[in-house]
């Protein structure tokens, strides 16, 4: 009869997880990409979140939820709503919800989890990738923590408050998306134009892991190729007294992965005190650049009387940037101390099923694949920041990355100036508004630094919510005064501020202004719409800068474009973007359809056009 019973039970417990499965589909009928049929509860996005920065041990907490939208003023609803599938935002097809959260709601979560045996002794981090905007997080009716802002991770070490058996844990997020306070890219309540949809509440992966109470907790790794060395700041929490930390740098490879174990030979190692650095001398460099993406591996470890105690896998890269001095009138972007023309497109990073969230791995990695079989090398990513494993995939394909600052505001109270310096004016931000800007551009430069593909810094474009623009330069180069800063890609510029003139010119390349002192970029034109049916977001209003009828009249426009941009190349400009990388939402100009589907260009001829445009550079 036991096993009877036991039989019964664990049928029932199978059929009610099957339930639970057969309870989500995606919402709402706008196109998908092919990703999101490999999509299913207990198989959403289960690879390592943080493969700059690798453990043995962890657990993925996504998959379906409990949610459940309320007023704000409502405590923790005794009934939920129904289920959501994270880590897609409630606004998202893949969340199974496509729920739409105003700034008088409050988005409620609940799910349970157990901690491995295996685990006991251990601190237990609960970590989350991304949470779109404040986020409180509550285990076993405790709140263990706040988190404001939408594009980094945060941890929690809730090891006083588990207890055997299930945890609960319930996360409540409040999100205004544009109220001219948080920062929230090209999100809008009211989608229109350049606009898109809202994202709201978790957008990246939720996960557990185990740690030792002494441990690493992050590194940054500093390139000197001139010198042959790399220097290797660690940061530590909860080293005693006579604790070292020890470095090793492994040779790795194109394409090094972090996610086999640690591979590769000791280049060299050395050690240094809890929070410090060690320089390590790199005999026989090799370079890492969009033709040869060399990484070089790292393990990071804790020592106490000589045992190690902790240890994460990570990687780096010997490479340089810089501004490449051609003569006393131009300025050139520099890689490794060369001079290379920086040529790729706006990239939003938007689907159509997912919002934020790509659907899975291959598809994050797919866009940046795709970019640069299209003869690019470089991505401006545009007023939005991708989780870790998308910057790993430009760390090994080989991509250049200039990185916007989301922007809290558009530019409708204040003028944006196009021509010349001092045209344009500060959007009044409020003191709150700049004070959290300044805390959550701090944030994301210290979460993503790490990732060597990143060359520059954009905190503003096209005027939205710009303001004291010096003093933000000069914020952002404390931050990191390794890489290029661009002022304001498409203004509003001032004098002597930053590395980088940035002209915007739609739809055909031209530039309104030329700075010799700095190196001079097209930082967005183009916008050659083509409407491909069936692969629409929307069945009207959709829209490019100029439009055409098939991809063999969008590649004759291109193609004229590529060579007006050329003729600029030869006056002095160093880089360009064209917009954009796919279709979004009610644009219809880019390079692939929003379910990335259809490619609307030969991809051979885009690729021979786009090299001819990176070789047109004169160098002397």
């Amino acid at each position: 009869m036991n096993n009877r019973f036991f039989a019964f039970l664990a049928s029932a417990i199978i059929a009610t997880g099957t339930v639970y499965a057969q309870d989500w589909k995606p919402a709402g009928d706008h196109i998908r990409t092919i990703w999101a049929d490999e999509v299913a509860p207990d198989n959403v996005h289960k690879e390592y979140p943080r493969p700059q920065m690798v453990r043995a041990e962890w657990k993925s907490l996504n998959g379906l939820w409990e949610y459940s939208i309320t007023p704000k003023n409502v405590t923790v609803p005794e009934k939920f709503d129904g289920r959501i599938l994270v880590p897609f935002a409630v606004e998202s097809s893949l969340s199974g919800v496509g729920r739409t959260l105003t700034p008088d709601d409050a988005l409620w979560y609940k799910t349970t989890f157990k901690v491995p045996s295996a685990w006991k002794g251990k601190r237990l981090m609960l970590n989350f990738e991304a949470v779109d905007w404040q986020a409180d997080v509550i285990v076993n009716d405790v709140q263990v923590g706040r988190h404001t802002g939408g594009y980094t991770h945060f941890s929690f070490d809730i090891t006083p408050y588990l207890k055997s058996g299930d945890n609960t844990l319930v996360v409540r997020v409040e999100d205004a998306t544009n109220n001219d306070f948080q920062p929230r890219g090209k999100q809008v309540r009211e989608p229109k134009g350049i606009w898109y949809t809202a994202v709201s509440g978790i957008w990246q992966s939720v996960w557990i892991e185990p740690v030792s109470k002494a441990r690493v907790t992050d590194y940054y790794a500093v390139s000197d190729i001139k010198a042959g060395t790399v220097a290797v700041s660690v940061a530590t929490d909860g080293l005693q007294e006579g604790d070292v930390v020890r470095v090793k740098l492994l040779d790795g490879g194109v394409g090094y992965s972090t996610e086999n174990g640690v591979t590769g030979n000791v280049v060299a190692q050395g050690k240094t005190v809890p929070d410090g650095t060690v320089t390590l001398p790199v005999s026989d460099v090799k370079l890492w650049s969009p033709d040869s993406p060399y990484l070089y591996g790292l393990e990071i470890s804790v020592l106490r009387g000589g045992k190690v105690i902790d240890s994460v896998h990570g990687y780096t890269a010997m490479r340089e940037v810089s501004l490449y001095v051609k003569n006393k009138n131009t300025k050139l972007l520099g890689l490794n101390g060369q001079p290379l023309f920086q040529f790729g497109p706006l990239d939003q990073g938007w689907w159509p099923d997912g919002l934020y969230t790509a659907p899975t791995d291959e598809a994050l990695r797919y866009d940046i694949q795709k970019t640069k079989d299209f003869g690019f090398n470089m991505i401006r990513k545009h007023i939005k920041v991708e989780p870790s494993r998308w910057f790993y995939h430009c760390d090994q394909i080989g991509m250049l990355v200039w990185q916007d600052m989301p922007c809290f505001a558009s530019n409708n109270l204040n003028k944006w100036g196009v021509h010349n310096y001092n045209e344009g004016t500060d959007f009044p931000a409020s003191p709150q508004a700049k004070a959290n800007y300044y805390k959550e551009w701090s944030e994301i430069i210290a979460q993503v630094k790490k990732f060597p593909c990143i060359v520059m810094w954009v905190p503003f474009n096209e005027a939205w919510g710009q303001f004291d623009t010096k003093a933000v330069v000069d914020f952002t180069r404390v931050q990191d005064p390794t890489r290029l800063i661009n002022m304001s890609s498409g203004g509003n510029w001032e004098p002597d501020c930053g590395d980088v003139m940035d002209n915007h010119h739609y739809p055909y390349p031209a530039m309104y202004l030329w700075e010799p002192k700095m190196a001079t970029v097209l930082g967005e034109y183009g916008g050659i719409g083509l409407p491909i049916e069936g692969h629409l977001w929307q069945a009207d209003r959709n829209w490019g800068y100029v439009q055409y009828k098939n991809g063999d009249e969008v590649l004759n426009e291109y193609s004229k474009f590529a060579d007006q941009l050329i003729l600029l190349v030869k006056q002095g400009v160093c880089g360009a973007v064209y917009t954009q990388t796919t279709d979004v939402e009610g644009e219809v100009n880019g390079l692939m359809t929003y379910d990335r589907k259809v490619i609307k260009m030969d991809e051979a001829k885009l690729r021979e056009v786009n090299t001819k445009v990176i070789k047109s550079m004169p160098v002397k």
